[in-house]
C-alpha cells in the first residue's frame, strides 16, 4: 500500500509534520501513513507562532517517489508537474489519451461526443511566477455547421472542491466518484457535451492547483482562475490532432465559480491573452465581490467553500495569512486542513451548514475579522471582477433569490461593465424561493438558464452581432 502524500514545489516555506490530518487517512491507516504534505504544510501556515523544521519539499520528479493519494483516489502521475516548467504561457507540457467515462459509437465508428486528450499547460500564478495546470480537451464528433474555422470553448467548472480527486478533467473521465472517502460528481459534463453537440471543439481547464499535485487549489482567486482559462484556450490549439487553430473564434463558459472564472478572463484578455480571438463570454452567477459571498456561503449547505477560499488565499496573500493565522482556533485549523481535501459531496456531508464563527478563536466569523482589519480587506477587494472593461460580448446571467453568490453582487457586476461601456446582455432568473442556504437557489439556474447561455455563445461563435442590453438595468430585477 503506497503511502498517502502530496508533492510540494515552493521557495522558502517553512514545513512541519504535524501528524496525520483528519481526512488524509483513515483511522485504522494512521501510524502507518503520513498525511498529505500540503495538509501539513497549510497546518504549519496556520500554526501562529509555531516553527516549523523538519520536512523538506520533494523534486515533482523525484524518482521513485509514491503516488498521490487523496481521500483514497490514486491521483496519475500524469498530474504531478515537473520541476521546470516552459517560459510560454499556454505551451503544452505533456498529453495523454483520456477516456471518457460518459461515451457511446456513432454510425460512422467515431466515439461520441467526441475524442478526449488531458493536458498539462505553462500558465502564471496570481503571484507572477510560472504554474502548471492541467485540463482536458475534446475534439467533438459534431461539425461545425457556423462560418469560419471550427471555433472553441474554453470552460470553467463551477466548485468542485479543492482535493485532487475533484478535478473537472478527472470528472469526465469518473463522472461519479463514491468510495467511502470521498465524494465527486461530475455535473459539469452536461454543459460540455451539449456544447460539443453544437460543433464547437471544448477546453475544460482544471484551474490552479486542482489536479496538479504541487500546491493547493487556490479557490476563487479571479487572476488564477482567469490566467487558466485563458491558457486553456491557448493550449487547445496545440494538441495532437486538434481542428481549433489560432484562427478559430473562442468562448468562455463558466457558472458558479466558473462564472467568476469566465467574468475574470474576459477583463483579463486584453491585457494578458490579446492572441485569444475572444468572440463571446458567459458568466453565470459570477462571485464578482468576495466580501459579499463569504456572507452568502458561511452557514449555509455549502459552508465548506468558505473554508477552501480561506485556505487558497492563506496559501497566497501573506496579508490574509496573517490574519488567518492570528484568529484562527486549533478547531478551526482542524476543518481547514480536512476541508484541503474534500470535494463538493465530502464538503456538504461534513461542514453542510458549519459557521464560521466556530473557527476562530474570539467567536467572530471569518467575514467580521477580516472588515476589521484593514490589509486583509483589501487584500480581499483586489479580488473584485468589475473594476475592468471586459472583451467582447458578456452575457450575465444570476438567479434574484440566490443566497449562496448573492444576486445583488452579480447585477452589481453588470452595472459595473455597463457604466465602462461593456457589451452586456444580462438576464435577471427569476424563480420562486426555493429553500434558503439549501443550495436550491444556486443550482436551479444553473440548469434552467444552461440552454439559453449555450444558444447565445454559439451566436458569438458564428459571428452573429449580439445586443446589449444595459439600457435596461435601471428596471431590470
Amino acid at each position: 500500500m503506497s503511502r498517502t502524500r502530496t508533492r510540494f514545489r515552493t521557495a522558502a516555506t517553512p514545513n512541519q509534520d504535524l501528524g496525520p490530518a483528519r481526512g488524509a487517512t483513515r483511522p485504522e491507516e494512521a501510524g502507518r501513513h503520513r498525511p498529505p504534505i500540503r495538509l501539513r504544510l497549510l497546518a504549519c501556515t496556520l500554526a501562529a507562532g509555531t516553527a516549523c523544521a523538519g520536512l523538506s519539499a520533494v523534486p515533482a520528479s523525484a524518482a521513485g517517489a509514491p503516488p498521490v493519494v487523496s481521500r483514497g483516489v490514486t491521483i496519475p502521475e500524469f498530474y504531478t508537474p515537473p520541476t521546470e516548467l516552459p517560459a510560454t504561457n499556454g505551451a503544452l507540457i505533456r498529453t495523454e489519451a483520456l477516456p471518457l467515462g460518459l461515451n457511446i459509437l456513432g454510425l460512422d465508428g467515431r466515439p461520441m461526443p467526441g475524442t478526449a486528450t488531458r493536458l498539462m499547460y505553462k500558465s502564471t500564478d496570481s503571484a507572477g511566477k510560472p504554474v502548471a495546470v492541467t485540463g482536458a480537451y475534446i475534439e467533438p464528433s459534431a461539425a461545425w455547421k457556423g462560418s469560419g474555422p471550427r471555433p472553441l470553448v474554453a470552460v470553467a467548472s463551477g466548485t468542485m472542491g479543492q482535493g485532487d480527486q475533484c478535478a473537472p478533467s478527472f470528472a469526465l473521465q469518473h463522472p461519479l466518484t463514491l468510495n467511502g472517502d470521498t465524494v465527486s460528481v461530475g455535473y459539469e459534463a452536461l454543459a460540455v457535451y451539449r456544447i460539443l453537440a453544437t460543433g464547437a471543439a471544448v477546453v475544460v481547464t482544471d484551474y490552479v492547483g486542482l489536479g496538479a499535485t504541487d500546491r493547493l487549489h487556490t479557490y476563487v482567486n479571479r487572476l488564477d482562475q482567469g490566467h487558466a482559462l485563458l491558457d486553456a484556450a491557448r493550449a487547445a490549439r496545440s494538441v495532437p490532432g486538434a481542428s481549433v487553430t489560432a484562427d478559430s473564434r473562442t468562448g468562455l463558459y463558466g457558472y458558479s465559480q466558473g462564472g467568476g472564472a469566465s467574468a475574470a478572463a474576459a477583463e483579463l484578455q486584453p491585457s494578458y491573452a490579446p492572441d485569444v480571438p475572444l468572440a463571446g463570454t458567459y458568466a453565470g452567477a459570477p462571485p464578482a465581490d468576495l466580501t459579499s459571498v463569504m456572507k452568502g456561503i458561511d452557514g449555509s449547505a455549502l459552508a465548506g467553500a468558505l473554508a477552501w477560499s480561506i485556505n487558497g488565499f492563506a496559501q497566497s496573500d501573506p496579508d490574509l495569512r496573517a490574519v488567518v493565522e492570528a484568529n484562527i482556533s486549533t478547531t478551526g485549523k482542524a476543518a481547514l486542513a480536512d476541508a484541503s481535501t474534500m470535494c463538493v459531496g465530502d464538503a456538504i456531508f461534513g461542514y453542510g451548514f458549519a459557521r464560521s464563527s466556530k473557527w476562530t478563536t474570539s467567536g467572530r466569523s471569518i467575514g467580521e475579522i477580516i472588515a476589521a482589519e484593514p490589509k486583509a480587506q483589501a487584500a480581499l477587494d483586489k479580488q473584485r471582477i468589475g473594476t475592468l472593461k471586459p472583451s467582447g460580448p458578456v452575457r450575465l446571467a444570476t438567479g434574484v433569490n440566490d443566497d449562496i453568490v448573492p444576486h445583488a453582487q452579480a447585477r452589481r457586476l453588470a452595472v459595473d461593465w455597463c457604466r465602462k461601456g461593456g457589451d452586456i446582455t444580462y438576464d435577471a432568473v427569476v424563480l420562486p424561493n426555493l429553500g434558503d442556504k439549501i443550495l436550491t437557489n444556486h443550482l436551479v439556474p444553473l440548469l434552467t438558464d444552461q440552454g439559453e447561455a449555450i444558444g447565445w455563445l454559439t451566436d458569438r461563435l458564428a459571428g452573429k452581432p449580439s445586443t446589449s442590453n444595459c439600457w435596461s438595468m435601471p428596471i431590470q430585477p
